[in-house]
């Protein structure tokens, strides 16, 4: 079973693993451009759209594309990072638009393999300030990007700088 959530490092790492959240006010000017309809990556009461994949369900044991055209990813930014980003990847090609946000780790494998064939790569302007089952606020110990895949594998993805304030 893959964890949900962001897990991030810093000051959190010595309570061990926490789940966040994406803040909204990062979420919402993204689901009004795109209208999520599925939330691929959520545990309950954390989720940012009614439709979502809990860690009982799995995300990355299920079939996305073939329940919503719109996907909203925020994996888990642990060592299953490569895998929910091939998930995204893999999700697209079969005919779903996936927008994710996660580390910007432009140095990774799976970066160059995968987020290099999205449509759109957004990098996010400061450090985001995720937010707990509690409501606490921990930032992100690492610059964020927004990768846009769209079912075609782009010969080079369109950069952008992206703000949330």
């Amino acid at each position: 079973m893959a964890l949900h959530g962001t897990i991030l490092q810093g000051s959190d790492s010595m309570e061990g693993s926490i789940e966040w959240m994406t803040p909204k006010e990062v979420f919402d000017p993204l689901h009004a451009e795109f209208k999520f309809q599925l939330d691929a990556c959520a545990s309950p009461g954390m989720q940012r759209v009614p439709r979502y994949f809990s860690p009982a369900q799995d995300g990355l044991q299920q079939s996305w594309a073939s329940q919503a055209d719109v996907i909203w990813c925020n994996p888990p930014y642990g060592r299953q990072l490569k895998l929910w980003v091939e998930k995204c990847y893999e999700e697209s090609c079969k005919g779903a638009t996936v927008v994710m946000l996660i580390f910007a780790v432009t140095d990774t494998k799976f970066w160059h393999e995968y987020c290099m064939k999205a449509k759109e790569i957004r990098l996010v302007e400061g450090r985001i300030q995720f937010v707990n089952a509690d409501g606490r606020k921990g930032p992100a110990t690492k610059a964020s990007a927004i990768v846009v895949f769209d079912g075609v594998q782009w010969d080079k993805p369109t950069f952008s700088s992206w703000s949330f304030k």
